[in-house]
């Protein structure tokens, strides 16, 4: 089965993530989802897939958050807007395959996806 990962190259949680799949000899597909930015739909049938909630999904602790006061926002559709918009604030690695998927923290949840 294809394996999906959206990754960053720059997080080195997700560059171990990768190297967990790529070893293991998963068929992958990799999202650099940062220069491919997921849309509010897609964000939400991934947040659904994972059984989160909105907020369990975003990086609270990345500046914008803090800049568009994300903390105090109630609606998930504003949450989930803000991460299309913003990217950065998706956490990750997500890691997805079939009707499964999870954030890969640590980056060794990713083998149950082999």
């Amino acid at each position: 089965m294809s394996v999906t990962i959206y990754h960053n190259p720059r997080c080195s949680k997700s560059r171990q993530a990768l190297a967990i799949l790529t070893e293991g000899g998963a068929e992958l597909e990799v999202v650099d989802y940062l220069n491919a930015p997921l849309d509010a739909a897609s964000l939400v049938a991934l947040r659904d897939k994972m059984g989160l909630e909105t907020r369990a999904m975003m990086r609270t602790g990345e500046a914008i958050y803090k800049e568009l006061n994300l903390k105090q926002e109630t609606e998930d559709a504003k949450l989930v807007q803000a991460m299309a918009e913003h990217p950065i604030l998706m956490e990750r690695p997500v890691v997805v395959s079939g009707s499964q998927a999870l954030i890969a923290r640590p980056p060794e949840l990713a083998e149950q996806f082999l």
